[in-house]
């Protein structure tokens, strides 16, 4: 069960390298549906690709790879001649897959395609967006049918024992159907738990899945007794369902991947375990606790979740995370949809610092308290004061990703396209040292800087007293999996939604000198500690002295 994780090798360092959570296997886990071959077959939105699961002994196999020609796979379903239908959210595609592996484009005139099902040979695909539409494409040819529109962000629906097609309004909270052929639309349920995907068992209950927290799950017995009863399964972020032939559910979850089979009365067994999505940035706060960055939720991962499922702790589920930096009690974050945010872990509440930026990534704490944020879509670097006023500090920058600041105050950039570590002086972005490949993550400990390549995969160190640069470790599990070919990165919007936002490994130094890094290609966080004074065997590599003596200006300082 190690698909994610194959081709990356262990590290090479001459630092002693800890885990602090299990790799995840499956990394996301959105639509599901069994195939005829009797595997359960998982959309991964985040990964990009497809792997089938043997619900028996959790073997996986990808097969649909992320080189492939689909992007961000978030349901699929199974006609009947063996074929799979993929809606491909992002782009707005709709493929079929056939039997012998050939892809076929089927639409792409569906805006943000989710929620897709098979009834005997015919296709239904709905939209995830505000007045979304509900359409019947024709694989052989022809115009898409709308069946009707106004779904408040349709998610995973399908064929009911009455013969009607049930699907979830996910900002409504209600459950709605209408016949395959058309007509009106009916509210079948309200007050329904944040439901992201609906499914009837063999026996013709509907079950709702919530995308919650708490993992519950809403039963429906809509053409038997009316009963309605919840079931919380602690499977945080609950994304589709499936049942085999003996009736059993088996579930999946887009905050931590996995697959888990789930009892009428709430037992679970984790077939695949969970994980983290990422992680993207990491840092550590007060009393040493780690903190991740994992695009749908904050993550403790030291800490194993308490139900047991093999997922790390799940500090706060709320979309999107991906920067982050500790300031005392409080975190700071930054997601690539625009916004920097101040979590108080003790009262778990939040305060939108900035909104309405250009791809916010790296964040840092300057020495007088500003927040300090990598505006990487717009190659600027921002401060956001207490009063959540923005400067610009530096603009005109190719690619930044990260900042930091070293113990004299003085801020530091990396930029993963120009393939350099570049140091703020008065608003000019003076090159620091430079050949590091693609450089993300980046922090200060003592008299030298930290950042990782995410092309060769090495821990780069930079003297800060002479420029000397120092490969730390290699073979990292960061970045694409090794051999994948290139493809266009997907859209960070899909029609005014969140699409897919770029992987980024972070990078934070501790107090005892470790240093945390946000192994992404695995799912873990790896804590890299010294292990003496010759920390690696590669020779050093001259770099460019760093003479300057400028320190933070503070906001209003350039």
């Amino acid at each position: 069960m190690t698909e994610r994780a194959s081709g990356y090798g262990e590290p090479r360092t001459g630092r002693r390298v800890q885990r602090l959570n299990p790799p995840n296997p499956l990394w996301g886990s959105n639509g599901v549906a069994f195939g005829p071959d009797g595997r359960l077959y998982v959309a991964q939105f985040l990964a990009g690709q497809i792997s089938a699961v043997d619900p028996a002994t959790g073997d996986l196999e990808v097969v649909v790879p992320v080189d492939g020609p689909v992007q961000s796979p978030d349901d699929l379903a199974f006609g009947a001649d063996g074929s799979m239908y993929i809606a491909d959210l992002v782009p707005g595609r709709v493929w079929r897959r056939s039997p012998e592996g050939t892809y076929t484009l089927v639409s792409e005139e569906v805006k943000v395609p989710n929620g897709i099902t098979c009834v005997g040979d015919r296709l239904f695909v709905n939209e995830m967006r505000m007045n979304g539409r509900l359409l019947e494409l024709f694989p052989e040819g022809g115009d898409p049918v709308v069946l009707t529109d106004g779904l408040a962000l349709g998610n995973a629906m399908q064929l009911g024992p009455d013969g009607c097609l049930y699907y979830p309004h996910m900002i409504s909270g209600e459950v709605w159907r209408i016949p395959p052929d058309g007509g009106v639309p009916e509210a079948v349920a309200q007050d329904v738990h944040d439901p992201v995907a609906v499914r009837f068992d063999r026996g013709g209950v509907l079950h709702v899945l919530s995308r919650g927290p708490e993992g519950i799950v809403t039963r429906l017995d809509l053409h038997g007794t009316g009963s309605r009863s919840l079931v919380t399964s602690g499977v945080t972020g609950l994304d589709n369902a499936a049942f085999d032939a003996e009736n059993r559910m088996f579930v999946s979850s887009f905050a931590g991947g996995g697959i888990t089979e789930l009892h009428p009365d709430g037992r679970t067994r984790s077939v695949v375990p969970r994980g983290l999505d990422g992680p993207y940035g990491v840092t550590v706060g007060t009393g040493g606790t780690v903190y991740a960055a994992d695009h749908y939720r904050l993550a403790r991962p030291e800490e194993p979740d308490p139900v047991g499922s093999g997922d790390v702790t799940t500090e706060i589920l709320q979309p999107f995370f991906h920067g982050i930096t500790a300031d005392g009690d409080l975190l700071h974050t930054t997601s690539q949809y625009g916004t920097v945010q101040t979590y108080d872990p003790a009262t778990g509440t939040s305060r939108v610092r900035a909104a309405g930026l250009d791809q916010p990534l790296g964040i840092a704490v300057s020495p007088d308290g500003t927040l300090v944020v990598a505006e990487t879509g717009a190659g600027r670097v921002l401060a956001v004061d207490a009063t959540d006023a923005i400067t610009v500090l530096a603009e005109g920058l190719g690619h930044p990703v990260d900042v930091t600041f070293d113990a004299d105050g003085r801020c530091y950039v990396s930029d993963d396209r120009r393939g350099a570590v570049l140091r703020l002086d008065d608003g000019e972005a003076v090159p620091v040292a430079e050949d590091l490949g693609a450089p993300q993550g980046l922090t200060a400990h003592g008299d030298a800087l930290y950042t990782v390549d995410t092309a060769h995969r090495r821990l780069w160190s930079i003297s800060l007293g002479t420029g000397v640069t120092r490969v730390e470790a290699e073979g990292l599990a960061v970045g694409v999996p090794p051999g994948t070919a290139p493809r266009p990165a997907p859209s960070l919007f899909a029609h005014g939604l969140p699409g897919l936002a770029p992987r980024f490994a972070g990078l934070t130094a501790a107090p005892d000198g470790s240093l945390l890094l946000s192994s992404n290609g695995e799912g873990t966080v790896v804590r890299l500690s010294p292990a003496g004074d010759d920390t690696c065997e590669p020779p050093p590599k001259a770099g460019r002295a760093v003479t300057s003596t400028n320190r933070w200006p503070g906001p209003g300082g350039r």
